[in-house]
């Protein structure tokens, strides 16, 4: 019963201040405390670093070596997602108000932008 009530709360809430809250709970109840913001951008460097690995290994001309094959680009994302959010946390930035103003500033300037350019009308063989 009280598992469906956190269910139903959770639902409620947006998905990043969900998530965001989550990453919180895991760092006083696991993590002990946030590293501080300069070592979390470190971190956070390293781990788009790992993505863009992947990426230029797997989707890119790098050839992928077979210790790569196994990595996981979702989990690699997830973990880039994990740095953000602490970043966000221990910051005190509000990344669901912040999501909602850059998406709908993006809308108002791009509203015709994209549509209007032929070079994503075409694709690139590959």
């Amino acid at each position: 019963m009280a598992n469906e009530t956190s269910e139903r709360r959770h639902m409620s809430k947006p998905p990043l201040k969900t998530i965001s809250s989550e990453v919180d709970a895991w760092i006083k109840a696991t993590g002990v405390r946030y590293f501080d913001p300069l070592t979390n951008m470190a971190m956070l460097t390293e781990e788009v670093g790992e993505v863009a690995r992947i990426m230029a290994r797997r989707y890119g001309e790098q050839s992928e070596k077979a210790s790569d094959k196994g990595k996981d680009l979702g989990e690699e994302l997830a973990d880039v997602l994990f740095v953000v959010l602490c970043l966000a946390n221990q910051t005190g930035t509000d990344l669901h108000a912040a999501w909602r103003r850059r998406m709908a500033a993006k809308t108002k300037r791009d509203k015709a932008r994209h549509a209007a350019n032929p070079k994503l009308r075409r694709r690139v063989a590959r």
